[in-house]
């Protein structure tokens, strides 16, 4: 299990469940605790046993399902009710059942949320948080408390706020974390607050919402001015403007702060598992997340690329690799022969000067059209062989395509595509039926083309993205198309731009398959 002497606590199938739209089943929570503690995180808050079936059912099959070899599940719950013995206290029972190594309780900080919203006196609240601590680590479990509203509590009476963490420490809790649960903390403010925390009899901890945009900075300010513990939700997930980024405040306290907080292998495989509990949650990814996001370490300026191929770490903070990122060169309107010539590198090309300058040319001309290469990589790798070989080299030869939309005396719409291609010395006249144009397009060119090359197959049309480009207007507007295609072994994109978007849509879905009939080994 982790070292004890700091500990990383997550409480994403809790609070960061609480994230509008994202739900999470049984199965759903086991996956993604699989995932954290392949991470290394010293804890996995699993939700509330008792108050909420279905994590009473996730504390009873984790107990056979999950084979933690870093973390410690813990069962989060509340203090007894005002005037009843912890000991007779059914939700308190749930959390004695749950078969959890440590519980979490919450309780009240604040005098004016015990007064108004637990409707009890400040001397009963005391006795709640005594009571409860002290009976769940007399039988035999682990106490951490949760100190709601504290932040504010402190503002309003900080001698009862520090006064619920000597109580909830004398009872037995291990740790008090310090919560900031309406997220309007300021880093400095909230440091000086933690600091008088610490001088209780209390092992302090943090947890913070990001509310002001300063959940990360704020756990990192508690750890400076004493806090032991660190609480956060992956990807940063949570209600309203979420928690802590677990993974940001990880990275940031082992990378630039020297804690030993996870294992090294672990950390390099950070971007993973972030993508990973992603896919679990459906949440789409943020792109622009330090440290794990696509774009962390992407470079589009010219002046960067410059630098950058001198020495990586001129523009970047970490090597990417030690959170399991990569380096990603962006080709634009912006770029200049480096980030040219080290995005050919990246693809497998030692590009000659004046192959580069052409290249540039090229990129900044279409560009100048309305095309897009930072979002559609394989059109630019298309663009950049076609420029190496002199001429533009394909699979197929277009002779021409047509859609007919029609909608049926029942309502329907459906469309139909003919397409008339040459290949293989063959010419093919093939047509598909679709939902749309795009779609009955695609399904034309599949029939047409799988007989000759039968790995389009395993091709996959997975996204579709039209854009009305800036400064055009009406029905003669240029329109952009990108197109998102995938096979077994990953994804890629292409972009077409034209005034008309069935055009602007083959361009993309021509270069899509002709991109992946490359990656299966047809050089064309």
């Amino acid at each position: 299990m982790a070292d004890d002497r700091f500990h990383v606590y997550d409480t994403t199938l809790r609070d960061g469940a609480q994230q509008e739209g994202l739900n999470l089943t049984v199965a759903d929570k086991l996956a993604i605790a699989r995932h954290l503690d392949g991470l290394g995180v010293g804890f996995i808050e699993g939700g509330w046993p008792g108050a909420n079936p279905k994590d009473t059912e996730f504390f009873r099959r984790a107990q056979t399902e999950l084979d933690l070899k870093h973390a410690q599940l813990a069962a989060f719950g509340a203090t007894r009710r005002a005037g009843v013995k912890a000991a007779d206290d059914p939700l308190v029972a749930a959390l004695r059942e749950s078969g959890a190594p440590v519980v979490t309780l919450v309780a009240k900080s604040h005098d004016r949320h015990v007064q108004l919203a637990l409707r009890t006196t400040l001397e009963e609240n005391l006795a709640m948080i005594r009571d409860t601590v002290s009976h769940l680590h007399t039988e035999g479990q682990r106490v951490f408390l949760d100190a709601e509203h504290f932040f504010d509590g402190y503002k309003s009476n900080p001698a009862y706020a520090l006064e619920v963490l000597r109580t909830a420490a004398e009872a037995g809790a291990s740790v008090v974390a310090l919560c900031d649960t309406n997220g309007g903390m300021l880093p400095d403010e909230l440091a000086e607050v933690v600091q008088a925390a610490v001088g209780t009899s209390a092992r302090i901890g943090i947890h913070c919402h990001d509310d002001t945009g300063c959940a990360v900075a704020n756990s990192l300010a508690a750890v400076r001015a004493g806090a032991t513990h660190v609480q956060g939700c992956a990807n940063g997930y949570g209600e309203r403007s979420g928690n802590a980024n677990l993974f940001t405040v990880v990275a940031n306290l082992q990378l630039k702060r020297g804690f030993e907080l996870v294992p090294r292998e672990s950390l390099a495989d950070m971007t993973r598992i972030a993508h990973a509990i992603t896919e679990v949650t459906n949440v789409t990814p943020n792109s622009h997340a330090p440290y794990v996001g696509v774009s962390a370490f992407a470079h589009k300026a010219g002046l960067h690329a410059s630098a950058i191929k001198v020495d990586p770490n001129l523009y970047q903070h970490i090597d990417p690799a030690e959170v399991g990122n990569d380096m990603r060169m962006l080709v634009s309107d912006m770029a200049g022969r480096a980030s040219v010539e080290l995005k050919g590198r990246e693809l497998g090309y030692e590009l000659a000067a004046d192959t580069s300058r052409e290249l540039v040319t090229r990129v900044k001309e279409m560009e100048s059209k309305g095309y897009t290469f930072e979002a559609a990589d394989a059109s630019f790798e298309l663009l950049l062989r076609d420029t190496v070989a002199g001429e533009r080299r394909r699979h197929f030869q277009v002779e021409s395509w047509r859609v007919i939309v029609e909608r049926t005396r029942g309502g329907e719409v459906v469309s139909e595509a003919t397409v008339k291609l040459h290949a293989k010395g063959e010419r093919i006249v093939a047509t598909g039926e679709g939902n749309g144009p795009v779609n009955a397009l695609d399904r034309a060119v599949r029939q047409g083309l799988e007989r000759l090359y039968p790995e389009l197959a395993g091709v996959e049309l997975i996204d579709f993205k039209v854009r009305i480009l800036e400064g055009t207007h009406g029905t003669d507007a240029v329109t952009r198309v990108l197109i998102t295609s995938s096979d077994a072994a990953g994804e890629w994109s292409t972009v077409g731009v034209d005034e008309n978007i069935i055009e602007a849509s083959w361009q993309a879905l021509e270069q899509a398959v002709t991109y992946g009939l490359l990656r299966a080994g047809h050089t064309g």
